[in-house]
């Protein structure tokens, strides 16, 4: 964990769950930047425990709904994310959450999930396997 990241006193954590308006199936979406650059990397899935403990923990987690379980970034792979900040819209149904990305985000073994564009008219991959995918 970046030693700059101060978790929240547990009342403010308390406060932003508050806030969120998970769907129906308890889940807000969380897009993924780069706190630097400004790169999107990737569009997970949240829930209210995913949100605490990354608020709590500063490294990101996130739930999958195809695992049905949690998702800490980087677990199994080493391509951790490292929180810098967590913000909700105003309509309290998504999250931006800004990272210190290690690696690739993608599990294509791309540093991100948007790598497919229309150019002269037809779909084509416009960035580089970085890391082969296990």
């Amino acid at each position: 964990m970046a030693s700059d990241y101060k978790a929240p006193a547990a009342a403010a954590i308390d406060a932003a769950l508050g806030s969120i308006n998970f769907n129906a199936d308890g889940l807000v979406a969380a897009i993924a930047q780069q706190h630097d650059s400004g790169e999107v990397l990737m569009l997970a899935w949240m829930n209210a425990d995913a949100v605490r403990e990354t608020l709590a923990t500063g490294r990101v987690c996130y739930w999958s709904r195809s695992r049905n379980e949690f998702w800490r970034k980087g677990d199994t792979s080493g391509h951790i994310q490292t929180l810098k900040d967590l913000r909700i819209d105003c309509d309290g149904d998504t999250l931006l959450v800004l990272v210190d990305q290690t690696g690739a985000a993608c599990h294509t073994g791309r540093h991100n999930c948007f790598f497919t564009a229309i150019r002269d008219d037809v779909l084509k991959v416009i960035a580089p396997i970085e890391i082969e995918p296990k």
